[in-house]
């Protein structure tokens, strides 16, 4: 008799000892020398429920800094939606409990870099896209009189304690494409913490490109070198601007910021990307990153071979699209849209760290489209279930969107209204963000279809042994039958519906589905215990049926060459394989390794490689994200 998750204490229990990193040890810098944290990655953000925060529109926690600098860009009336409306850091920070509560993990937070001080036809820069300094906060979201260079704040500070006290993440939103767009006759005036290093206007040192605006947004030239509304765009050429900006972003990063979202990734080119990650990832190896390439698809080549080669992941827009067209605008083919995107997981290498939304700033809300409070609810668990990290926009969990002018920018961009807790998206979100904690598959593991039609979906998330089957009807009741769940024979209770069903010999029959129901059942296995967790992924291979991709090496863990003693990997999909090795006696040592397949009734078949090389460190997790090497 099998039954998972009897009761939600037991849920909040489990979940408290993951998020503490009780299963999985970390291990910080002064602990051991250099060379080891180098190769010690403490922070897996595939387990993290994001939650992206328009700073000014969430909370206005101190109303004395309200007017800022400049009182013009103000409006108490909150009517003038291209003005400032008071959201600030404390309003953040005001806010933790709630958001903690709500099983949020990281809060991706809008630029909070200093912006220019003045009106462009009557908008301001509210939203954080027009900086001014990169090494100094907007004076608006601090107490009135603090001092704003980055190294003064104490309100960061105090938002930075707040977060990591309550086992929270701070994502900073940047943008390294451009700075300010003509504004009272001045662009592109960039600062260095307060002393003036370029001007658009009087460009000795060619710190930007001076082309026209993109007007074919097919051209590679254009979307690289021409200008997006008017804003200055940087010359990534220029050794002095790329010192700066990685400079700019490091100390962010020495002040406690965890994780990085990039705005505009696809108007720079791949290299300068490259270098940006690799310096940054130097200097903070634990530090994730995830790009904004404007309405990537897995169709689109030039977007997974980002995804694939930039060294960051990117917000997942072909998922996205696909949700909202099958739930919130019920397009024919219905869930077989969104099945079409995940069929194509394998082009990129790591589909499971994709970001995955339904909307955001740039465009209007999900209730937008369809003002259905249990259609949105699908769509939330969908992506809380799916394969990659959930990020929700701020106020969905209240049912907070604005219908003027279809809710298009600026209205997707409301004041944050309401802080009830017993919404039901809040408390979806609470149980599903414990259930990314606990059970791996639905963090670490493959998706596979059991179920489709336009209207009903089913899918599996499998670990190792752990499984989690999910069931979305957006239709009329019905009854189907489920022949193959990959559940463990038993009794399970839904954890959203607290229903019952009975799974025999690896079947469900007669699932009976409601009118926009979700059925999630849960099942864990043993979790992966080790000093220092390695986990390896690799890409480039394709396999047969029956196969089987192992790791062999020199030591205890891997076999010591013994092929018939390698650790064996779980299949994600047709270009990707993934497991966690756990490493005891090897750990704090240098070991070396190479990848094979094991093949029914033939030899192994093993990387055509030197064997590769990796120093472990004495505890804590470590990823190793290789390419096959081919014969």
């Amino acid at each position: 008799m099998v039954q998972i998750f009897p009761s939600s204490s037991d849920i909040e229990a489990e979940a408290t000892k993951a998020a503490a990193g009780f299963y999985t040890e970390t291990v910080t810098p002064e602990q051991y020398p250099d060379y080891e944290f180098l190769f010690t990655r403490a922070i897996e953000f595939r387990q993290e429920t994001i939650y992206f925060i328009i700073v000014d529109r969430f909370y206005d926690g101190d109303s004395a800094n309200n007017e800022g600098p400049n009182p013009e860009l103000y409006d108490p009336t909150r009517q003038k939606w291209g003005k400032y409306w008071g959201g600030d850091l404390q309003g953040i920070i005001d806010k933790l409990d709630y958001l903690k509560s709500m099983g949020i993990t990281a809060i991706w937070i809008s630029p909070l870099f200093e912006q220019v001080e003045s009106l462009q036809f009557d908008n301001a820069a509210m939203h954080g896209y027009w900086t001014k300094d990169f090494k100094r906060i907007n004076p608006r979201f601090l107490p009135k009189g603090e001092e704003n260079s980055l190294f003064k704040s104490t309100a960061f500070d105090r938002l930075i304690s707040g977060l990591h006290q309550r086992g929270m993440k701070l994502i900073l939103d940047i943008v390294c494409n451009h700075s300010s767009p003509d504004v009272n006759g001045e662009k592109g005036k960039l600062y260095d913490d307060g002393v003036l290093i370029a001007d658009y206007y009087n460009d000795v040192n060619n710190w930007y490109y001076h082309n026209p605006e993109i007007k074919d947004w097919e051209d590679e030239h254009q979307l690289l070198c021409y200008e997006m509304s008017g804003l200055a765009t940087f010359n990534e050429s220029n050794i002095d601007y790329r010192n700066y900006i990685k400079t700019a972003i490091k100390q962010w990063l020495d002040r406690g910021v965890d994780a990085l979202r990039v705005d505009t990734v696809k108007h720079m080119p791949i290299w300068f990307w490259q270098e940006f990650m690799s310096d940054i990832q130097t200097h903070k190896p634990s530090v994730f990153v995830f790009g904004e390439w404007g309405f990537s698809n897995p169709q689109d080549g030039s977007s997974t071979k980002f995804a694939n080669e930039s060294g960051m992941s990117i917000l997942d827009f072909g998922l996205c699209d696909a949700i909202r067209k099958a739930l919130a605008e019920g397009l024919p083919g219905g869930f077989n849209l969104i099945q079409d995107i995940f069929n194509l997981d394998y082009l990129y290498n790591t589909a499971t760290e994709l970001i995955t939304f339904i909307d955001n700033h740039d465009m209007p809300r999900f209730q937008n489209l369809n003002a259905d409070s249990d259609i949105l609810r699908l769509a939330i668990a969908m992506i809380m279930t799916c394969r990659g990290i959930p990020c929700i926009y701020y106020g969905t969990e209240q049912y907070l969107y604005n219908n003027t002018n279809g809710g298009h920018d600026p209205y997707n961009r409301p004041m944050m209204e309401g802080w009830n807790s017993d919404t039901q998206i809040y408390t979806d979100v609470q149980l599903l963000s414990k259930l990314r904690r606990l059970n791996p598959a639905v963090s670490l593991g493959s998706q596979v279809e059991k179920y489709i039609t336009d209207d009903v979906y089913c899918y599996l998330r499998r670990y190792r042994d752990s499984r989690c089957f999910v069931a979305i009807n957006k239709g009329e009741p019905i009854t189907i039958d489920v022949e193959n769940t990959e559940l463990e024979d038993g009794e399970y209770n839904c954890i959203i519906t607290k229903r019952h069903f009975e799974v025999k010999n690896g079947k469900i029959f007669g699932l009976q589905l409601g009118n926009k129901e979700i059925i999630i059942l849960s099942y864990i296995g043993e979790r992966v215990k080790g000093k220092t967790i390695v986990r390896a992924q690799i890409n480039g291979i394709q396999t047969q049926p029956g196969e089987t991709l192992v790791v062999t090496g020199d030591c205890l863990e891997l076999g010591n060459w013994d092929i018939t003693k390698a650790y064996a990997l779980e299949y994600i999909n047709n270009n990707t394989w993934f497991g966690e090795i756990p490493f005891d006696k090897s750990a704090g040592k240098a070991i070396a390794y190479k990848y094979a397949i094991l093949r029914k009734n033939q030899p192994p078949l093993r990387e055509n490689i030197i064997n590769r090389r990796w120093i472990l460190a004495h505890q804590g997790t470590v990823k190793w994200h290789d390419t096959w090497a081919s014969q």
